[in-house]
């Protein structure tokens, strides 16, 4: 009796190993191609929306030091007017408050995962000075973030857009 159930003991033994030794396979595959174990899509996307949150208060208080740690090293913004800025020179428009923004309002934001890497997307309504200039507005905005192990998540890529109204609703608002 024990000869017979040790061959069928083996076998689902061996069927387990297999089963086990598949999905590991798996996770491999998945690792290499860079992207996130399904479990940790939806942290992933609740980190990205943390550091949002951050990113906001950030610029709301002039908070260089905490902008500092939400860039990377090769950090390049693309402001509302078309200045390109890499990390030192964003920081240094913090500090000197040659941009100071007093309202920012988040539209709906949507976060896609690509492995390591997370693109946002949302509209803003803002308002403050840049270069001593007034504005507000309606704004679309696009920040990519890169997450390094043991690091965390940083932002490689900022641009933004003024969003323009409807072109029928400005002729109409225009005196002949």
């Amino acid at each position: 009796m024990i000869s017979g159930l040790y061959p069928v003991r083996l076998r689902k033994v061996s069927v387990a190993a297999m089963l086990l030794v598949s999905v590991l396979a798996g996770m491999v595959v998945q690792a290499r191609a860079g992207k996130p174990h399904p479990a940790r899509t939806h942290e992933y996307k609740h980190e990205v929306e943390v550091l949002e949150g951050q990113w906001r208060e950030a610029l709301l208080n002039g908070d260089a030091a905490a902008m500092d740690k939400l860039l990377s090293d090769d950090y390049v913004g693309i402001s509302m007017d078309g200045q390109v800025n890499t990390k030192a020179q964003q920081l240094e428009r913090i500090r000197q408050r040659k941009l100071v923004l007093t309202q920012i309002d988040q539209g709906e934001m949507k976060v896609k995962l690509l492995g390591q890497v997370a693109i946002v997307t949302s509209s803003l309504t803002v308002a403050g000075t840049n270069d001593d200039l007034p504005f507000s507005g309606v704004y679309r905005y696009m920040r990519v973030y890169h997450r390094l192990p043991g690091e965390g998540w940083q932002t490689t890529s900022f641009e933004v857009t003024r969003i323009r109204r409807d072109r029928k609703s400005d002729a109409q608002t225009k005196t002949p």
